[in-house]
């Protein structure tokens, strides 16, 4: 511990303190690294992020009232809406790798669950990420120094591993353009083989993975077939479905979910039954989630929807699938994507005597389950923030997990774990 009264990092709550001005705030200056230090830090208190912070703070050991000024400096609005259980109040542990914007994170955290690492590369993911449940995601997996900072025990270890490596319309333009993808795009489809790594070493009780429908037939199965087996390799079990996400948002979106138990605690014999997920019954619609009287900016340029128009025109006549998705009001929409900035085509809104309109990004957020004020939900406290430019927004939307769904599966998987460990524990009496 640094013996300095000045510097005790335990201080860093939440919220920030308010009204404070840091006389020399201009020398409080933390980038991503840190950041991501002193934020796990203040939400986890483990012993893992301590050094780091120390270290940190020492940095800044001349400053007045250090504690204060770093915390305006990481905190300048106040306490971000979705925090978790505190430490002893959870039910359990997770992880949140290729986190995005926390899909999964509100997901765990809404069946009481408490994560205790965070890592996303996309500094504008961060950014979403940090304004929700204030804490600054780590950077490149692929680090040593990053995977350095991941706690020895948790529970469960969730991601959505880059999914345009697999994905239809990611395996159909990187050909039309010469790409690699699947595994041999080194970049993003190896990944995978980083989230497995962590598994071998940290040795968690679960894992929880989500990617594109597409993954299960690329290139012709055998994508699919090094995953599992990989995954068995490490003496896990392996359960997976193809789940669309209509059932719990107005969206038609196929996403491969894949559960697995740690076998070495937990026996041989385990079997992940998705059929027992809870299904809401209620018919999803689209206009559910459509906000009145959208700014203008949203409706289609005259240009931009007589090219929509004349593109999927030529299309239909050489007998290809292309066209715009005008979407009705008691249906669902088509999937959305992170290309949707560029002309919102796979999912437009018919407006009357005006041309159609693209979703505005919040009508993103809660297409894909977040709660959003007053969308979806009453509570202006618990409504998901968007820091970030509309083209930033839409990527980020489009690269989400559908949260619900998620939280659906989440609930069986904390279920069967919670079972698994109490036989695991009688059988150790």
């Amino acid at each position: 511990m640094v013996e300095n009264n000045l510097i005790d990092f335990n201080m860093i709550e939440y919220p920030v303190v308010k009204n404070y001005k840091a006389k020399k705030k201009n020398l409080i200056n933390l980038d991503q690294l840190e950041k991501a230090i002193l934020t796990h830090h203040a939400s986890t208190k483990l012993s893992v992020y301590e050094s780091g912070a120390e270290e940190i703070f020492s940095k800044f050991g001349e400053v007045e009232f250090v504690h204060q000024a770093i915390q305006q400096e990481l905190f300048p609005n106040g306490s971000a809406p979705f925090h978790g259980p505190k430490a002893g109040d959870e039910d359990f542990t997770f992880i949140d790798l290729f986190a995005g914007i926390g899909g999964f994170r509100m997901a765990m955290q809404n069946l009481n669950g408490r994560c205790i690492f965070s890592s996303e590369y996309d500094k504008y993911a961060q950014e979403t990420y940090f304004a929700n449940y204030g804490e600054v995601p780590f950077g490149d997996i692929t680090s040593d120094l990053i995977k350095s900072y991941i706690p020895k025990h948790f529970d469960v270890i969730c991601g959505g591993f880059p999914c345009q490596p697999f994905s239809i319309a990611g395996v159909s333009k990187k050909i039309s353009l010469g790409r690699l993808h699947g595994f041999d795009d080194v970049k993003q489809g190896n990944l995978f083989f980083q989230l497995a790594d962590i598994i071998a070493k940290h040795r968690p009780n679960a894992f929880f993975l989500e990617n594109v429908k597409n993954l299960v037939s690329h290139d012709k199965g055998n994508t699919f077939k090094v995953i599992k087996e990989t995954l068995l390799n490490l003496n896990y079990s392996f359960d997976h479905k193809v789940i669309d996400g209509k059932n719990f948002v107005p969206q038609h979106r196929e996403r491969t979910i894949m559960v697995g138990f740690n076998k070495e605690f937990y026996g041989d014999d385990i079997k992940f039954d998705f059929s027992l997920l809870s299904i809401p019954e209620e018919k999803q619609r689209v206009d559910s989630i459509l906000q009145p009287n959208p700014d203008p900016k949203f409706t289609l340029s005259d240009k931009l929807w007589n090219y929509l128009q004349e593109y999927a025109k030529k299309h239909k006549e050489k007998g290809n699938g292309f066209g715009f998705g005008l979407i009705k009001p008691d249906g669902v929409t088509r999937t959305i994507s992170a290309r949707y900035y560029k002309d919102g085509s796979e999912i437009l809104i018919p407006q009357e005597e005006k041309n159609p309109r693209r979703l505005t990004p919040n009508e993103c957020a809660a297409l894909q389950g977040y709660p959003m004020y007053p969308i979806n939900t009453k509570n202006k406290a618990q409504s998901f923030i968007i820091p970030v430019s509309d083209t930033q927004a839409y990527k980020q939307f489009g690269n989400s997990v559908v949260m619900p769904l998620i939280q659906a599966v989440g609930k069986e998987l904390v279920l069967k774990l919670s079972q698994l460990k109490k036989v695991h524990a009688e059988s150790i009496i």
